[in-house]
């Protein structure tokens, strides 16, 4: 059983579609999803899959990662009726939350790189349980990184590892003597810490809920220590002040990309063959 076979029986469980099944025998039918505002979509995939594991047959007319207007067609569906209603709603979770998540980091991603090109917008673990993979999905369709998808694969050195261990110093060398081989990031919330880091041969330094221009101030004279650091900055970053931070940093983290952005909307019209 995989993720699409547990969403789907949430809605099914044993007993199935019971309004469907007092209302229908095997009408064929075809639908189209449609987009009710202009939005970068995405899910296309895991709504066809949806639609394949209750036998209908789906077929994408854009690509995920599409900018699509408002009125676009974005998915088609041939079938009995009862397969095309029973993953309804799936499939348009799954388009709405999806393209929601790479519509708002398509947007950040545009408004930071006109300040500079090269910097990164990433997501961070706030996400919905269970449903990770598909938010750090829609966040790469968007233009994004997905940054670390869990502890398991990357080393972040946070404020309640530095609270137990006592210093950035011992941090980073505990880490490196028992991580080697692992690229290691640390995040600070002052300057202090930011230029022991930086002496101590981390990878990445996130600078944590630091304001703009004392954030740039510190990326100078780490910079300065060591040129390859990469430059991070998290903590309180929302669409409104994302671009006080673009000039100076390398990666931009918020959980914004996933725990509060908006679902987009789109529908489902089904037609009696």
């Amino acid at each position: 059983m995989d993720d699409i076979d547990r969403y789907l029986w949430e809605d099914l469980e044993k007993d199935g579609d019971i309004t469907s099944d007092a209302l229908l025998k095997n009408e064929k039918a075809c639908a189209t999803i449609i987009a009710k505002e202009a939005c970068v979509v995405a899910g296309l995939e895991e709504a066809r899959r949806v639609f394949q594991k209750t036998n209908g047959t789906a077929f994408l007319l854009v690509k995920d990662g599409t900018s699509v207007r408002k009125g676009s067609r974005v998915l088609e569906i041939h079938g009995s009726a009862k397969a095309i209603l029973k993953g309804e709603r799936l499939a348009l979770n799954f388009i709405g939350r999806m393209s929601g998540i790479a519509s708002e980091t398509r947007l950040l991603v545009d408004r930071c790189r006109k300040i500079n090109p090269s910097v990164s917008i990433a997501a961070t673990r706030k996400t919905t349980p269970g449903f990770r993979a598909y938010e750090k999905k829609a966040v790469i369709l968007g233009g994004g990184e997905p940054h670390r998808y869990g502890l398991y694969d990357g080393v972040l050195i946070k404020d309640n590892h530095l609270k137990l261990v006592g210093s950035v110093r011992e941090a980073l060398r505990r880490v490196q003597e028992k991580a080697p081989h692992k690229t290691i990031e640390i995040e600070v919330e002052n300057e202090k810490d930011a230029l022991v880091a930086a002496k101590g041969n981390t990878d990445v330094i996130m600078l944590d809920n630091i304001p703009p221009r004392k954030g740039e101030a510190i990326t100078r004279k780490i910079r300065q220590i060591n040129p390859h650091i990469l430059i991070e900055v998290s903590g309180g970053i929302t669409r409104d002040n994302i671009m006080h931070y673009a000039a100076y940093a390398d990666r931009i983290s918020l959980g914004a990309l996933t725990h509060s952005v908006k679902s987009k909307d789109f529908s489902l019209e089904i037609f009696k063959n």
